[in-house]
């Protein structure tokens, strides 16, 4: 769950390279890090790199058996371990020792989008139902593909992993279901082929691992698991919200969950040792809905073992985070991940605040009660001594005033549903939720535990002002339940982070949308919808927002492409998702953003939004190269020791590397000018024809005013099937023009069966 919602632990995005034990209140000054070797060194007498691990720590008085956490191999070479400060110099020192990072802790960032990405045919359009028979017809290929899924584990009881229907396991799958408290192996099957949990660095840094198993007490891993590649489940909703067949994106796809999330977060040392499990395990497809703030790649925990995997041909999907609508703000943001933003659905959940003056005012909620009928109740804004009454934050509310009224709250500082929680303590009849400045008119929909619904600024404001112009001030509030076809949609979600890339601006991030507000999936039977204590209601489906949301669904996207094409690299899946994205809305208008309700821009959505039916053919690919990777970091000027640490290559050089850090085959363009807003910037890049030998492909250029873009040649002609041809971009500022902000534009590559799109952003340097 995330954009500002809900008690759940995955409300935040944080990065923290600070001493954990300080962090969990514990008096020793362990501390946990990542300490990256360097595998040229291990001599032949070690068998394996664990041993090797062991032997380096001994030698350096350090006792394995009390320190040594775990040892990596899959996506990375080293270790993590609990190092007091005198043994941090000794490994700083040692030859063999890449690099020492402090372990982080990270946050996760948190029916009808099948429907809404053409997956399954609408019941009002004939035409979606042929448009989509080549996705649906991917099930049974889907069934060999493993996706996995780093989250708070899995409610394996859920309806949505119900394996009944699916062959057997392929026999290439080397996981495991591991006994834990409350969860046998037993309750694995051939929908959910592994569940495995990992919590030493957590509780290394203090943290109580409140399930030592896979078991999901949070939620949120089984939401993202059956978003992902959940069966289909019919007659599903979220307490009558959002009726209809709960399905997965790729449901015939395997789960594999990988519990490495707990109460206060996510430890870098335990996704790492996910992901090296995960790779080992044999998924295709890497699902993460958390994240960190931006390092460079050689300290981001997440890049590092993302390199890993997909070296090894896995496709990593992580979300872009929920910071937005700051710039600068994405997650996850190296080139090769899928960074995945959020967008609306056409489907909402209306509310009506009906005021004194006759007034009506449209919000949303998943309030489930009876709500408040045609009685109208005092309207109190601001119950409490001071202006902390006004956000409805704990102990500032006065039962003596708050009893008995609609209470308007503030949007921010706590989450949406505690406040009503603390609404409803305080003897509150019901709760107005109004946006600030800071949300604009973003609306996500919660299960208050009291009626209560959410309006934007505007309808904020607006009551706001009729509660200190009345004398007495009224309101009741009405529920609408679920309405479909709303437009305009999608829109980008306020919430979603944006760029620029903030650790190399030269790659635009994030990649494309998907959808993440108001989606339901399945949920833990071991918590209630809003996540809080007081909530005693149990479901079996819940309706989250979030990036974490969004994430899911490119998964499971990617799960049915790698069906329909397993000798797809991670890079081509992902080029095919992003230069088949649209970005117009079922209005045929440009996408709009939520945050201010002005055009969205490449930095809210990337390539745009996704588009499954599109990416199964698009005919043309950019694909990249580990060893094209290798020249885009030495570009970046890391060291040798950094860059062996991301790609795990002992013998690594620079003998290649790009002139500059855009000139990676990437599917879209981040153009950085210099100062003064003079200077050219040329890019090379190389397409693959994946579509019909013989295929004849030519550019059209989408640019702003203030730049002249060439691009060579103009026709690419294919001549045979996985053909490559290279063509090249100057991009140029034009005298006398303006050159502030950002500005974009597009390179498009078609013929008449396909259209291949990159987006262009232009900054300058001020």
């Amino acid at each position: 769950m995330g954009g500002g919602g809900g008690g759940i632990l995955s409300l935040l995005l944080i990065f923290c390279c600070c001493c954990f034990c300080l962090f969990f209140g514990w008096g020793s000054c362990n501390q946990t890090y990542i300490v990256y070797m360097n595998p040229a060194h291990r001599p032949a007498v070690h068998p394996t790199a664990s041993r090797w691990y062991e032997a380096q720590l001994q030698s350096l008085s350090i006792d394995p058996s009390r320190r040594l956490l775990y040892s990596y191999s899959a996506v990375a070479h080293g270790f993590a371990a609990r190092l007091l400060p005198r043994h941090l110099p000794l490994l700083r020192r040692h030859p063999s020792v890449l690099l020492l990072v402090p372990d982080p802790l990270l946050r996760l960032h948190t029916t009808r989008s099948p429907s809404f990405l053409g997956l399954v045919p609408s019941s009002s359009a004939s035409a979606s139902a042929s448009a989509s028979a080549p996705l649906r017809a991917l099930d049974a290929a889907a069934h060999d593909v493993v996706v996995g899924v780093l989250d708070t584990g899995v409610w394996p009881e859920s309806p949505s992993f119900s394996g009944d229907a699916l062959p057997p396991v392929p026999a290439r799958w080397r996981g495991a279901c591991e006994a834990g408290v409350d969860f046998a192996p037993s309750l694995c099957n051939r929908k959910l082929v592994g569940a495995r949990s990992f919590s030493r660095g957590f509780r290394a840094a203090g943290g109580a691992a409140e399930f030592a198993s896979p078991r999901d007490r949070d939620g949120h891993g089984t939401h993202t698991a059956s978003t992902a590649a959940g069966a289909a489940v019919a007659n599903a909703s979220f307490l009558g919200y959002a009726p209809g067949t709960a399905r997965g994106m790729a449901p015939g796809a395997r789960v594999a969950a990988y519990k490495v999330c707990w109460a206060a977060g996510c430890l870098g040392s335990d996704i790492l040792a996910g992901i090296d499990a995960a790779v080992a395990d044999g998924v295709d497809v890497l699902s993460l809905s958390l994240g960190g703030g931006a390092a460079p790649y050689f300290r981001d925990t997440i890049a590092v073992a993302a390199f890993g995997a997909a070296a090894r041909g896995v496709f990593v999907a992580c979300s872009a985070g929920n910071s937005g609508p700051g710039p600068a703000s994405v997650a996850n943001a190296a080139p090769w991940i899928a960074t995945v933003g959020a967008g609306t659905l056409d489907r909402d959940f209306p509310a009506y605040a009906r005021l004194g003056s006759g007034r009506r005012l449209a919000g949303v909620s998943l309030y489930s009660g009876k709500g408040m009928g045609a009685r109208m109740a005092p309207l109190l804004y601001g119950g409490g001594a001071d202006n902390a009454s006004r956000l409805c934050l704990a102990g500032t509310l006065d039962p003596a005033r708050v009893r008995g009224k609609v209470v308007l709250c503030d949007r921010g500082v706590s989450a949406r549903v505690e406040k009503g929680a603390v609404v409803k303590a305080a003897g509150g009849a019901a709760m107005i939720l109004a946006n600030t400045a800071a949300s604009g008119e973003e609306l996500v929909a919660d299960s208050h535990l009291l009626p209560a619904l959410a309006v934007g600024r505007k309808a904020g404001d607006a009551i706001r002002q009729y509660v200190g112009s009345s004398r007495k001030p009224t309101a009741a509030l009405s529920f609408g339940g679920t309405v479909l076809g709303v437009r305009p949609s999608p829109v980008v979600a306020a919430f979603s982070s944006r760029g620029p890339n903030p650790v190399v601006p030269q790659i635009l991030k994030p990649d494309l949308i998907g959808p993440g507000v108001n989606i339901l999936a399945g949920w833990s039977g071991s918590v209630g919808p809003t996540g809080l204590v007081k909530d005693r209601r149990r479901t079996v489906f819940n309706i989250l927002s979030g990036t974490s949301m969004s994430c899911p669904h490119i998964s499971g996207i990617a799960a049915l492409l790698k069906a329909a094409h397993p000798d797809w690299s991670p890079a081509a899946i992902k080029s095919a998702l992003m230069t088949t994205a649209y970005t117009v809305d079922n209005t045929n208008s440009p996408l709009k953003d939520a945050a201010g309700g002005s055009l969205a821009t490449p930095l809210s959505y990337g390539a745009g939004h996704v588009d499954p039916q599109k990416a199964l053919s698009p005919g043309l690919i950019y694909d990249i190269a580990t060893d094209d990777y290798i020249a885009f970091l030495c570009a970046l000027n890391y060291s040798i020791q950094h860059i062996q640490v991301i790609t795990k290559k002992a013998n690594v050089s620079c003998s290649r590397k790009f002139s500059d850090p855009g000139n990676l085959n990437y599917p879209s363009f981040s153009v950085v000018f210099g100062k003064k807003a003079r200077g050219v910037v040329k890019y090379g890049r190389e397409l693959t024809n994946v579509g019909a030998a013989g295929s004849v492909y030519t550019v059209k250029v989408s640019a702003p005013d203030s730049v002249s873009v060439t691009v060579k040649p103009t026709k690419l002609v294919f001549k045979k099937v996985g053909q490559k041809l290279k063509y090249r971009v100057t991009f140029a500022c034009k005298k006398g023009a303006n050159h502030t902000g950002a500005a974009f534009g597009w390179i498009t590559w078609s013929n008449e069966h396909h259209i291949a799109q990159s987006a262009v952003a232009f900054t300058w340097k001020m």
